[in-house]
């Protein structure tokens, strides 16, 4: 979002001079705010003035933005870790997004009846921060420097957004790089805890990470902060960005590696695991008597620890001492019927402490002013009343803003009395609405002030507003759809007619994957040095023939759906509207499509044109296929210029994984599963080969179980003609024993590469084909001489007969492929 437009858009709505304060969601680069805070290490007290640099991003625990302090001033002493002109990271704890802000605050209700509690409870903010200081010190006696841990200095309430929040160390750092490494297959046997040599291994940094966590989770147990440990459980796959490693330690893999984030997010409920981890996470849970899990910690163990560890914990019983008094409140503050059970009963104390931090809530929510929480405090009803107007929708929150707060009253009085500033009232609502639009991507600067000025225009925007983004703005700004059309569309064409362009598409991805990490500088070198060979730029034009296919099947299938729909007029229209959704979905799942036949029959055409087709073998067959062809030309790349087949894999792939929810984050464990699959699990079956190659070069080829996998293979399926035929007088089909049509050919593959000796790979691939062929005649073959199988028609013979030696052919090549790829590696003879 344009910061420069934001603050047009603020003053509109600041000239419209309403009673009620401007709704904001999160703030822009260059606000300035101030905050009454307390330290955290030392509950001093003081008033901070910063300036928000820049929104670092926001997810279900809060926003986070990098801030600079512009001034401090104390009241009873230094806030420790503050300086002025320092910068620091700050977090409010309540989500940008209303949708992240909805689920959030649902799942804890579920879990513990009542409001999130970070966000509404300072003394759940204060209890956080502590913890995070004693975790801190704990981090010192594991690693032998507290730094690994990032430092919090102060919290606070933000009147604006509404939540609590806390100023912390900045990190200057990174998530991980993506390493390249061609022995995937040995730190996959050390990630599950075998025994490997470690000279042999690669990844270092991404076993540095691995290892620090692993180890800062039996920290985080030790001291009893349990469930903190679940930010950083390596198995939940989306813990790993809590982990960065700071900029100014690039020397060493191990060195850096701090925790930051000790602020939950989600609850984690019993019967919604939303992880891998989740699973051992509720077991643990469980076993310790903690059906909900979000952030409790054990104070008794934390105590524990530190007279265990004294002489780090020296100066500490101040803070043990009001982290006592601040998690009974935070624990108590809900009614949380899994931890509280019969104390709900009989415990006055209990439902006192509920009820003050209800109001507190209430209060740091901007949901009632100081005349409203002094009425309150003496009526149990007024507050029964008011939280029972806080669950129903729409009219609920119309009176709680009338009864909570005095210029809302004012607000709405005048809207009724006054038809001037109900005009102003409504323009105010259109700049809010906009300022959510613009900073969604839906419209862009201009229109934002447009629609701002002319509030009229806000009357089309907002029907489609519940579209997605892109096409919310691609049906209300023509520039930005014809861009989208020339990208989609005609960026395809241009870049097969123009070789110049083809090779700046391709530096251009190149100087990305260098950039990000996602290829070796060598391989980089090779790529750029075959950039004008002539085979390179078919591949290009081919990849831009792919991109102008993407959108086929789509257009056939909507256009088939239509015309069907517009012939049935007698049909009822439910019903010719689900027929028409069935079309286009079934065209979605059919292994052959439209899309997919215009790039086979294009690979065909360069077959035919070239008279060439051992450079296209592979893409030929693949290429008529839906999803897999478009991996047609990268995979028949594979053997002529396997650095480029390896990266354009890795790098579309990695960038694909990232629109994945949650677990698609940068840093996480998905990015880096996806990325070694497309580009290290290559490099390492190459070197497998490689070594294979060298080992079987000394030894003597062998061919003769070929003929042995043929007979064997052709009698098994011939006994089940037998069986089938005379049961049902006919040839099976492939479907009535399809079991047998995929064991076979696969397990014939098997053998045949693992008999054939010191033969090269491609002499294996040619036996299986040949074995796979074999199979398909002769079983076909001695089921029709049989007697009993005269009156099976020649043509259903030959269809069977095709179609075996079709798919024995294909099955026994994947047997040999996938028994060279999951081989063990090869030892010395």
């Amino acid at each position: 979002m344009s910061v420069e437009v934001y603050r047009k858009l603020e003053e509109e709505f600041y000239r419209t001079a309403l009673y009620r304060p401007m709704r904001i969601k999160r703030y822009e680069a260059g606000t300035e705010l101030g905050y009454d805070v307390i330290g955290a290490e030392q509950p001093n007290r003081g008033k901070v003035h910063l300036v928000i640099e820049d929104f670092v991003g926001g997810g279900f625990a809060g926003q986070v933005y990098r801030v600079k302090v512009l001034d401090i001033e104390v009241e009873d002493g230094p806030i420790g870790g503050l300086e002025v002109g320092g910068t620091f990271a700050m977090k409010i704890l309540i989500p940008p997004k209303s949708f992240s802000r909805f689920f959030r605050n649902a799942l804890y209700w579920i879990g513990f009846q009542g409001p999130f509690q970070l966000q509404v409870n300072p003394k759940a903010a204060r209890s956080g921060a502590l913890w995070q200081k004693f975790i801190r010190r704990g981090a010192k006696i594991y690693f032998g420097d507290e730094s690994a841990v990032a430092d919090i200095h102060a919290t606070f309430v933000d009147g604006t957004l509404g939540s609590c929040g806390e100023l912390s160390e900045w990190i200057d750092g990174r998530t991980w790089q993506l390493e390249v490494d061609e022995r995937l297959d040995l730190l996959r046997r050390w990630d599950r805890g075998k025994e490997v040599n470690e000279a042999d291994l690669g990844s270092p940094e991404y076993r540095a990470k691995h290892i620090f966590m692993d180890k800062f989770v039996e920290l985080l147990h030790d001291m009893g902060a349990h469930e903190f440990a679940r930010q950083y459980e390596w198995s939940t796959w989306k813990s790993q960005p809590n982990c960065l490693k700071r900029n100014d330690t690039e020397k060493s893999p191990s060195e850096g590696l701090v925790a930051v984030d000790f602020r939950a997010g989600l609850t984690l409920l019993p019967f919604l695991p939303m992880s891998p981890g989740d699973f051992k996470l509720i077991g643990q849970g469980l076993l310790r008597g903690s059906l909900i899990q979000f952030d409790r910690g054990d104070v008794g163990k934390l105590e524990q620890f530190v007279e265990a560890h004294r002489n780090e914990f020296s100066d500490t019983d101040g803070m043990l001492e009001e982290l006592k008094e601040d998690e009974k409140v935070y624990r108590d503050s809900v009614p949380d019927i899994t931890h509280n059970h019969l104390r709900l009963l009989h415990k006055s104390e209990l439902w006192s402490t509920i009820f003050k931090s209800t109001l507190t809530g209430w209060k740091v929510r901007n949901l009632t002013d100081d005349r409203c929480q002094e009425r309150m405090r003496g009526s149990i009803i007024f507050v029964l009343l008011f939280s029972l107007m806080g669950i129903i929708p729409g009219f609920g929150r119309f009176v709680r803003r009338i009864w909570g707060q005095s210029h809302w009253r004012r607000h709405y009085k005048e809207m009724c009395t006054s038809w001037a500033y109900l005009r102003r009232a409504f323009r105010a609502k259109v700049v809010e609405r906009v300022i959510d639009w613009h900073r969604a991507g839906r419209i862009d600067d201009e229109h934002a002030l447009k629609v701002s000025n002319q509030v009229w225009r806000c009357m089309y925007h907002l029907p489609i507003s519940v579209l997605p983004a892109g096409l919310h703005r691609s049906l209300t700004d023509w520039q930005y759809m014809k861009e989208r059309l020339d990208f989609l569309v005609l960026r395809p064409i241009r870049l097969y007619f123009n070789e110049k362009l083809r090779e700046q598409w391709l530096c251009e991805m190149i100087a990305e994957g260098r950039e990000k990490h996602l290829l070796t500088d060598k391989d980089a070198e090779i790529i750029l040095s075959q950039v004008n060979e002539p085979f390179i730029q078919k591949y290009l034009k081919s990849l831009a023939v792919h991109l102008c296919t993407l959108p086929v099947t789509q257009v056939v299938s909507v256009l088939v759906a239509v015309i069907y729909v517009m012939m049935h007029p007698e049909m009822p229209r439910t019903q010719a509207y689900g027929i028409g959704l069935g079309i286009i979905a079934l065209f979605q799942v059919v292994p052959i499509s439209p899309g997919s036949l215009v790039r086979g029959f294009y690979v065909l055409y360069l077959v035919i044109r070239e008279r060439n087709f051992k450079d296209y073998n592979i893409a030929v067959m693949l290429g008529f296929f839906k999803y897999v062809g478009y991996l047609s030309f990268p995979i028949q790349m594979t053997y002529r210029y396997p650095a480029l087949a390896r990266f354009m894999a890795g790098h579309w792939a990695t960038e694909a994984v990232h629109v994945v929810p949650v677990f698609g984050e940068r840093g996480a464990l998905l990015e880096h599963r996806v990325f070694s699959l497309f580009y290290n699990w290559p490099l390492t079956i190459r070197r497998r080969m490689r070594r294979r190659a060298e080992i079987r070069a000394l030894m003597e080829p062998r061919y003769w179980h070929i003929l042995l996998c043929v007979i064997v293979g052709s009698g098994i399926l011939a006994f089940i003609d037998f069986h089938y035929i005379g049961n049902s007088d006919e040839l099976p089909g492939l479907r009535e024993i399809w079991w047998a049509v995929l064991m076979i050919p696969l397990l014939c593959g098997v053998v045949v590469t693992l008999g054939a000796g010191g033969a090269s790979l491609g002499r294996r691939i040619l036996g299986a084909t040949i074995c796979g062929s074999g199979i398909g005649v002769l079983s076909t073959t001695i089921s029709a001489l049989a007697d009993f199988s005269m009156s099976i028609e020649s043509g259903e013979i030959i269809t069977n007969l095709l179609w075996r030696i079709f798919l024995f052919t294909i099955l026994s090549v994947i047997g040999v492929l996938f028994t060279e790829i999951r081989m063990p590696e090869p030892q010395n003879p």
